[in-house]
């Protein structure tokens, strides 16, 4: 039967029988292999009482095959990584639309600048307010920016492999009438995301079933310690004073949870529709011509 020691010698020998000399490798003062792209060694000696001279040869691996054995681990925890990133955006219930909005394209002017610094913080420092269940209100005027920010904030997430839902609350209430579903099965799942992000607050009908569904949602971020991002087109005055008390204790569980951020300023989509009016009759009109 063969002993451990004898195992052992085998399988070292098999090993250097697997990594032979290359192209330009040399042997140093000791005898030893040395690899002739990074000039270290590709062999070594350790103690190995068994042997007959306590001694073993066993291959190691030199500097550039570490390097390249590690680029190559990178390069697959890379495209694992962006497989994880991708199946987290099509569970994201995002918008297609929005899937490539980031911070880099984030038009910054001076209306918005705070409201960019904001939601980049927010974002950059997603753990702390994950600890402190803090969450957004991003509301103001319709096409000030505030659904495109909230996707900044995603996908900068979904970036880093942090689960995100956006959607919307006619969405989602679509979905709860359509299949009936029980509601601590559709919150259940999304309160698996880290961030849920809810665009256009107030869109919804203002029946006691929708009304009580977004309660329900809301609420159960709030019990669950798990942050919320909602945009609303609605003004911060408007919701601070609604008496209405189905709206009210709506609002008031946000307002606990939520930082509210404002967004003002020209409409970005009068604003592009103004900007193309004025390029097409400058060129129809041949304003630029000699």
């Amino acid at each position: 039967m063969m002993g451990i020691a004898e195992a052992f010698g085998r399988y070292v020998q098999g090993a250097l029988d697997g990594n032979p000399p290359l192209e330009g490798d040399y042997l140093d003062e000791e005898g030893l292999l040395v690899c002739g792209k990074c000039h270290t060694r590709r062999q070594a000696v350790i103690d190995f009482p068994p042997a007959p001279n306590g001694k073993m040869l066993v291959p190691v691996i030199c500097d550039c095959r570490k390097a390249a054995e590690q680029a190559e681990a990178e390069e697959k925890q890379r495209l694992k990584d962006m497989e994880v990133i991708q199946k987290l955006k099509k569970q994201s219930l995002m918008d297609s639309r929005l899937e490539e909005a980031s911070f880099d394209t984030f038009k910054v002017v001076k209306h918005n600048e705070r409201q960019f610094r904001i939601c980049k913080r927010y974002a950059d420092a997603f753990d702390e307010m994950l600890a402190r269940n803090q969450g957004l209100l991003l509301f103001g005027g319709v096409g000030t920016g505030k659904t495109f920010a909230a996707a900044c904030i995603a996908n900068h997430l979904l970036g880093r492999r942090v689960p995100v839902i956006m959607t919307s609350f006619i969405r989602l209430l679509d979905s709860m009438q359509s299949f009936r579903e029980e509601d601590g099965i559709l919150i259940g799942r999304l309160n698996r995301a880290r961030l849920l992000i809810i665009d256009d607050l107030g869109a919804e009908r203002g029946t006691d079933f929708a009304l009580e569904k977004v309660y329900s949602i809301i609420d159960s971020r709030y019990r669950a310690k798990l942050p919320i991002i909602l945009t609303t087109n609605m003004s911060y005055e408007d919701m601070k004073k609604n008496a209405d008390i189905r709206y009210a204790r709506i609002y008031d569980r946000i307002f606990e949870s939520c930082y509210p951020l404002q967004f003002s300023g020209l409409s970005w989509r009068k604003g592009e529709a103004v900007r193309r009016y004025e390029e097409m009759t400058s060129f129809l009109e041949g304003r630029n011509e000699v």
